[in-house]
């Protein structure tokens, strides 16, 4: 039900965000390392690159330290006594340092939100850490700034610190070369900051001031969770302090990098069985003056072999084919490409790749993966721009891609498709497999369902289970009894119609309540594996959802309820929705992808609860115990974080941390949003389950034409909503969701809520008055919510009547209201449109 469970596709773009170039050179305090293998050096661009990722001390410039300070916007750190060395100047400049002695750091992170998440690696929501050990990097004045603090030292002793610590100096020096280079090649403005700190309670960690990313200030770990995967825990990370100031007063915030794309052609050619050769041309514009160095990504799998600018070959820098690189061990996809000339504001340019790799294999069942699917075209993440493919494959499969076909024609025995986008998309892609299809409208949209024969090998093989056969044995007429391998009827070519059916039918449910579908076709193909995807105008569905019905009955499948409504309903739904949210509109920053996966989801669950309330609330209530799930460590899942931490939910501490709360936390906020907005006078008795949500359709539509082809923000989501809240919603007579959105969606608190005290005192008139507490556990203590009251009689077969909201603030809320003749009792949230604890 995901977007390649966004941990591919879509993660990975929001990573270059956040980290052009991830550590790898990672190391402790006594580690010791070996340096980088230059290259042949092939232009003074290349030349500086090669210097900078092998950069080792300087034995002229070690000296003692003492009482000296650096302070880089929120980071300050304290060099108390100790030892330090530069590195070598690299064209005239000094980028490094090796500490060795007594330091401490300090960091206070920006926003609650943070603090929580620093808190939940450090135990401490602020980071005041003392280290033995650091390792600085920087494009600034560190050296100069440090030089009133220095003093002399033996010679004997500067060569011993040298000999001790510049093997493991130049080792590191890797992990910041692309990051440099870049500054040191574009244009003058760009801050970099690296300490690698060797501390003594929380090991050794990074702290960064990047001025090209969003979150210029970060810190981060990699650790390793129980299955020995590692991972690159991001401590906190936030805007610097000017950043943050800057923005208060000019109310804007400026997109991050230094040029767009436009458009896309790419030229593609599949070779059975897994090679992929491509030329992928871009028109784009520059956004600064003098750029001259560009950050790419592309799949690990993919080589390039030539990049040309504007008819001038271009140099570039590909992680993997680094001799001795440790990135092409741990597959970075990052590239930066160096122009033959710098770019001026405003310039626009053409760019073309060319590359080759094995990215395709076989599965079996008919069907082909394509892997890496995010990265098979040079890009710097999800944004808007329009695409021409062209694609040449062989004759026995069938191919789909995004946009529409424009022709199709057969060549040298091969098939020839041509595909363009009818208007700016965020990504482009393609499926292909020996394919049976079917076809129908809903509306104008054109929609089609491509299904192979079979399922992919491994599956096949897990669903085979060995049952006992009883013959009688020709040659003596004995029975025999013996195993046998069976397996179930898995055909998902006779799902394509039924599938088509409810493709249909989605489509329609959800355009008949925020507007057209955006695109004038989708196509909906299957594909290996338990997880799905969906790029503009194309849907991956994952083979699972393409099962007969009754394969969900075989006792091998030993699946649960809400595994069967996933793939049998929700899943489809889901991908779908995504074209309305990721693909018609896009989210601004990887804050904010958690709006689309929810409200993907939850408009494939307002669809599901038509047909049947009890899977709409088996789905729901799944979601909350998922989230109170604990972890190796005792911790509940919801602590991994709140929903806009995105991509950073997944930790070495919750591996499953971004599934469970983006989706688990994230539909349940749009649920409650939604049950927000109904005011329950307004609906009229016996009125259909959405009778009451026409404030809520009324906001998502406002978000489809407001923003597309654009992107929206958290911020964004949240005034939307508040032009429309009812009056019952204002806290402390405010219209503002503020309490909303600062408790939960950028807080990770589900509370226990029960009423007590209650009493109920009747008027003269037959109505009552009824008081009580409302009380909240399982919170901070600022935690403010809007809990719906009802009232019970003492009639047995009266329904329970809604009496009022109740804002609980803090852990126990006096509250008092109006009540119908009859009411003897209260019920807190009976419907279950808060997340709460059971």
């Amino acid at each position: 039900m995901t977007r390649v469970s966004t941990t591919g596709k879509f993660a990975r773009c929001a990573l270059l965000c956040i980290i052009i170039v991830p550590v790898y050179g990672w190391c402790a305090p006594q580690m010791q390392g070996a340096a980088a293998t230059p290259l042949p050096d092939a232009s003074p661009a290349l030349a500086l690159y090669h210097q900078l990722r092998a950069v080792g001390l300087d034995g002229q410039k070690v000296f003692h330290v003492r009482d000296a300070d650096l302070d880089r916007e929120d980071i300050h750190l304290s060099l108390t006594e100790g030892t330090i060395a530069f590195t070598q100047a690299v064209d005239g400049r000094v980028t490094g340092a090796f500490f060795e002695g007594e330091g401490e750091i300090l960091l206070v992170p920006a926003n609650q939100t943070e603090r929580a998440s620093l808190a939940l690696f450090t135990h401490l929501a602020v980071l005041e850490e003392k280290f033995a050990t650091a390792y600085f990097r920087f494009n600034d004045a560190t050296y100069d700034e440090l030089r009133s603090s220095l003093r002399p030292i033996s010679a004997e002793e500067s060569q011993d610190f040298v000999s001790r610590w510049d093997s493991l100096a130049q080792s590191m020096a890797d992990a910041d070369a692309l990051r440099l280079l870049m500054a040191f090649t574009n244009p003058e403005g760009t801050r970099i900051f690296h300490a690698r700190i060797g501390g003594l309670k929380l090991g050794t960690f990074d702290v960064n001031l990047d001025t090209n990313f969003p979150d210029q200030v970060y810190v981060a770990q990699i650790s390793e969770s129980e299955n020995g995967t590692r991972y690159y825990d991001l401590w906190t990370a936030f805007p610097m302090r000017s950043a943050r100031q800057n923005a208060e007063s000019t109310h804007s915030e400026e997109k991050p990098g230094f040029f767009d794309i436009s458009h896309y052609k790419i030229n593609t050619h599949v070779l059975p069985s897994r090679e992929l050769e491509a030329e992928a041309t871009l028109q784009l514009r520059s956004r600064r003056e003098g750029v001259r160095a560009l950050a790419f990504e592309l799949s690990r799998f993919l080589q390039l072999t030539s990049v040309v600018l504007n008819g001038s070959p271009a140099e570039f820098i590909q992680n993997e084919a680094m001799v001795g690189s440790q990135l092409a061990r741990r597959g970075n996809d990052i590239f930066v490409v160096l122009l033959p000339r710098a770019l001026h504001a405003g310039e626009e340019a053409e760019l073309k790749f060319a590359y080759s790799g094995s990215v395709l294999s076989e599965a079996g069942g008919g069907l082909m993966y394509v892997g890496a699917r995010g990265i098979w075209y040079p890009n710097q993440g999800p944004d808007m721009a329009t695409f021409d493919l062209e694609f040449r494959y062989p004759s026995a499969w069938t191919l789909v891609a995004s946009g529409h076909r424009v022709s199709q024609t057969s060549v040298g025995g091969e098939q020839v498709s041509h595909w363009i986008s009818d208007r700016p998309v965020p990504l482009a892609g393609f499926n292909l497999g020996e394919y049976v299809s079917s076809s129908a409208h809903a509306g104008e949209t054109l929609v089609e369902t491509y299904a192979a024969q079979g399922v992919e090998s491994p599956l096949q093989h897990a669903l085979t289970t060995e049952q006992q056969v009883a013959h009688v044995n020709p040659r003596t007429g004995r029975v025999v009894t013996e195993s046998v391998p069976v397996a179930p009827l898995l055909s998902p070519a006779q799902q394509v119609k039924p599938l088509t059916q409810r493709a249909v039918e989605t489509i329609n449910f959800i355009s008949s309540r925020i507007g057209p579908f955006p695109f004038p076709s989708v196509a909906l193909t299957q594909i290996p594996g338990s997880s799905s995807q969906g790029w503009p105008g194309l849907v991956y569905l994952s083979s699972y959802a393409f099962f007969d019905p009754s394969v969900w009955d075989q006792p091998q499948m030993r699946t649960s309820d809400f595994d069967r409504i996933l793939y049998d309903k929700l899943m489809p739904a889901h991908e779908l929705a995504h074209q309305w949210w990721g693909d018609n509109v896009l989210w601004a920053s990887y804050r904010d992808e958690w709006m689309m996966e929810a409200l993907a989801n939850y408009l494939a669950l307002m669809e599901l609860e038509t047909e049947s309330p009890e899977k709409f609330k088996t789905v729901l209530d799944t979601y909350r115990r998922v989230l109170l799930e604990k972890n190796k460590d005792g911790l509940e899942y919801k602590d991994a974080g709140a929903v806009t931490l995105g991509i950073r939910l997944a930790s070495s501490k919750f591996p499953a941390g971004y599934d469970k709360v983006l989706y688990g936390r994230g539909t349940w906020l749009m649920h409650m949003l939604r049950m927000m907005l109904r005011e329950p006078g307004r609906v009229k008795a016996g009125a259909a389950p959405a009778g009451g949500d026409d404030l809520f359709f009324q906001v998502l539509r406002n978000l489809q034409q407001e923003h597309a082809n654009s992107r929206v923000s958290t911020e964004e989501l949240q005034r939307a909503f508040e032009k429309v809240m009812p009056e019952g919603l204002s806290y402390e007579n405010k219209k503002s969701l503020d309490w909303f959105f600062s408790n939960w969606v950028n807080g990770t608190a589900i509370p226990k809520l029960e009423a007590d005290e209650i009493r109920v005192t009747r008027k003269p008139n037959g109505e009552a008055v009824v008081t009580g507490k409302l009380m909240q556990s399982e919170i901070p203590e600022d935690f403010v919510t809007s809990v719906p009251i009802y009232g019970t009689f003492t009639a047995p077969n009266r329904q329970p009547v809604f009496l009022g909201r109740v804002f609980a603030d803090g852990k126990e809320t006096d509250f008092r209201l109006t009540a119908p003749e009859g009411v003897n009792h209260v019920l807190v949230d009976p419907y279950q449109t808060v997340l709460r604890r059971p």
